[in-house]
């Protein structure tokens, strides 16, 4: 099991230790994790290693419960009056997360810290934090969505094999995939997916949550296992995005006009870009990447001030739609014109 699945599985504990006010038995949380007794004491005597105040209390007939201590809040961690602000003021950054347990958790917190503040201090933070905005345009609402994205975190922390209705953008019906193995969530451009293995397609593949209208955990035998060489971040290294490829990745080059060579160097939009610059004043930049997807978009909206040079299967795709597009607008203006 990964380094990250095991976070998520102790933060889950984590969370349960700290919302049983009378503390949690070793056999419950077996029933509600599915994970073995060894492995929860494993976790249990690691979480307490690092500070977490986990206490172990004998009761009626020598059963054990094991509790989180909730009176070592702020004043334990003995936050300045600056940092209790920086943490109010960044809360509008997990506003993508909204309805999870991330945001849940986050949202206490404020609350906290803004009752452990004056008023004053409230209304001058509020006045702060109006003056830096995060812009909600492309951030997706998954306040309905809280359930599904947890059940997600459980399938991928404890490696279980899940079944998903989804509907993709190319599809006209949801389809329900019965062999779904997910190894990760990431959040990328104000969105949530899951890159999981999946059996129909005996490949790779990458899932957007909001187009994921039905979630089923299987029960804790049906398990896989994550290949050793698998990272999310290798995976999408070579993608100009989210969407990652497991083809071997090809040197893409583009002609880039003077007129926007400004804007390639005022942002690295790939790990891999390299830049040339021309006499003439234009760019040639070098992009290694393994799906073109995104990055056809990405040309596109450049218009006449980008073009690919190679390699050649890029170059005739972005003909095609060049066409495409024409002959769209070309039937637009036969229509404006011909009513």
């Amino acid at each position: 099991m990964s380094e990250s699945s095991q976070l998520m599985r102790q933060w889950r504990l984590l969370q349960m230790l700290s919302s049983r006010k009378y503390g949690v038995t070793l056999q419950e949380m077996v029933d509600e994790t599915e994970v073995t007794s060894r492995t929860l004491l494993r976790d249990l005597r690691l979480l307490k290693s690092v500070g977490f105040p986990l206490t172990e209390q004998k009761r009626d007939h020598g059963k054990k419960f094991w509790s989180l201590a909730n009176d070592s809040g702020i004043a334990q961690l003995h936050f300045t009056l600056e940092e209790a602000a920086a943490l109010y003021l960044g809360r509008q950054f997990l506003e993508a997360f909204a309805g999870t347990f991330f945001w849940k958790g986050s949202q206490q917190a404020y609350r906290k810290i803004r009752s452990a503040l004056s008023e004053h201090v409230i209304d001058y933070l509020d006045q702060l934090a109006s003056s830096v905005h995060l812009t909600q345009n492309q951030m997706v609402d998954y306040s309905s969505r809280a359930q599904l994205i947890d059940d997600l975190m459980v399938a991928v922390e404890d490696c279980r094999i899940t079944v998903l209705t989804y509907q993709s953008m190319r599809s006209t019906e949801p389809v329900t995939y019965y062999d779904i193995h997910p190894y990760a969530l990431v959040f990328h451009k104000g969105a949530l997916y899951l890159i999981a293995w999946s059996a129909d397609h005996q490949s790779i593949r990458t899932f957007k949550i909001d187009r994921i209208s039905d979630v089923e955990v299987q029960s804790g035998l049906m398990k896989f296992q994550v290949p050793d060489d698998f990272d999310a971040a290798q995976f999408l290294e070579n993608s100009f995005g989210i969407f990652g490829d497991q083809h071997k990745p090809q040197t893409v080059r583009v002609l880039f006009s003077a007129q926007v060579v400004r804007i390639l160097e005022e942002k690295l939009f790939h790990s891999s870009q390299k830049l040339s610059r021309q006499k003439d004043g234009s760019v040639i930049a070098e992009y290694l990447l393994s799906s073109f997807e995104e990055f056809r978009s990405f040309i596109l909206s450049f218009g006449q001030h980008a073009m690919v040079l190679e390699p050649v299967e890029l170059v005739e795709s972005i003909q095609e739609e060049i066409t495409a597009m024409k002959a769209c607008y070309e039937k637009q203006s036969t229509t404006i014109n011909h009513p």
